[in-house]
């Protein structure tokens, strides 16, 4: 689960991690009214940044600094209700409908800050590298050494040695150190007590007077950790998800939108990635990974096929199922079910194997629907391609 920089820093704030004064504004009138605040109580600028959940605001036109209450109005303005594009947004943008406001700093260094899981090490890894302001991926391609990087023992924790460690490794002054560890184990402690699955801050900043500011925080949640925290679930923005990944979550399915025209339902993400790939690999597109996973009730089946056939660039829907937990007949029925339901009018390919395969053959040869039976996996792409294919052209 994804949330917003201003909900990231009050997180980090609440665990003694510094970050500058602001406030999020929703209308255009709290804008103006947080940036009187922040200008009557010392800031010498405000900045007024657009809140979404993707990176590369700044370059989209999202991020602006204001050195006056009229030029604060004027940005925030010029931002709320934008159709911000950045390259996580795709082409498409993602509608800007709420604002952070925060006084500026006068930066003297930019530096970068996170902290993820290493799953090969099976260990967190807390990362530093002077070249903040950048993108992290871009750096690691390009110069892996300016990453310096420091494992935690899962039942010792992050200790202040490795803190100073990754201190020294950023060039900060002696006198910055004990504040370093200070802010560190703060961010240590967020990532460790929300059960967050990531934790960046792009840029960690000091300033012109030796203070450590976290500009700008970035933090993910493990989703299967959310039960355990009821306040973090709150902090959930719908408005920011694919409409169909909301839809679909409501009924414990896994479903991620895709660029591509044929929709994928399958139960295991190892087979999800497989289908993919065998779709690539026979010339056509996926739309969609969906997972309906091991245990699926023919009610989940029903809104997942309805979920598929909600997006109107699907032209054949690839179903490939291999039944364990989740018996074949069971699916078969709930896709007879949800065909007959949605009026089905693209092409629905399957392929089936497993526990009680050949009832559910049956089931969709008494059907009196059209499916299309693929024999293996590559037999089934292929004609759901090639299906695909045939929408298109009509």
């Amino acid at each position: 689960m994804k949330i917003h920089e201003y909900q990231a820093k009050d997180i980090l704030a609440k665990r003694g991690v510094d970050v500058p004064r602001g406030e999020v504004a929703n209308t255009l009138e709290e804008a103006v009214d947080v940036a009187k605040r922040l200008f009557s109580n010392g800031a010498k600028g405000v900045v007024v940044k657009a809140q979404i959940h993707a990176g590369g605001r700044g370059k989209g036109g999202g991020v602006k600094v204001a050195k006056t209450i009229a030029e604060a109005e004027e940005y925030a303005k010029q931002i709320l209700g934008m159709q911000l594009v950045t390259h996580q947004t795709g082409p498409q943008g993602q509608k800007v409908q709420r604002l952070l406001i925060e006084e500026t700093a006068a930066i003297d260094r930019e530096l970068y800050l996170g902290i993820v899981l290493d799953r090969a090490a099976a260990e967190l890894v807390f990362m530093a590298s002077q070249a903040g302001g950048m993108e992290i991926e871009e750096v690691a391609a390009k110069d892996p050494k300016a990453i310096v990087k420091t494992y935690i023992e899962p039942c010792i924790g992050f200790q202040p040695y490795q803190a100073r460690k990754l201190a020294f490794a950023l060039g900060l002054k002696p006198t910055q150190i004990n504040d370093a560890v200070r802010f560190m184990s703060g961010i240590y402690r967020a990532f460790v007590e929300t059960d967050a699955s990531l934790l960046e801050i792009n840029p960690f900043i000091t300033t012109k007077d030796d203070r450590l500011l976290a500009l700008d925080c970035k933090i993910n949640f493990d989703d299967n950790a959310i039960f355990r925290h009821k306040d973090l679930k709150e902090l959930r923005d719908i408005t920011e998800e694919d409409p169909l990944e909301v839809e679909a979550s409501k009924y414990a399915l896994n479903y991620i939108k895709l660029d591509g025209n044929i929709a994928c339902m399958v139960n295991g993400a190892g087979l999800a990635m497989a289908t993919m790939d065998i779709i690539q690999y026979a010339g056509g597109s996926p739309a969609n990974f969906l997972d309906v996973g091991g245990g699926a009730s023919q009610q989940q089946i029903e809104h997942a096929f309805e979920i598929l056939l909600s997006d109107r660039n699907v032209q054949a829907v690839f179903i490939n199922i291999f039944g364990g937990i989740l018996r074949v007949d069971t699916l078969a029925t709930g896709v007879v079910e949800a065909a007959r339901k949605t009026n089905v009018k693209v092409p629905v390919v399957l392929r089936l194997e497993g526990t009680n395969v050949e009832q559910g053959r049956e089931i969709l040869k008494n059907s009196g629907l059209n499916f299309i039976i693929g024999e293996t996996m590559q037999d089934a792409a292929q004609k759901a391609v090639k299906a695909a294919a045939a929408t298109a052209s009509r």
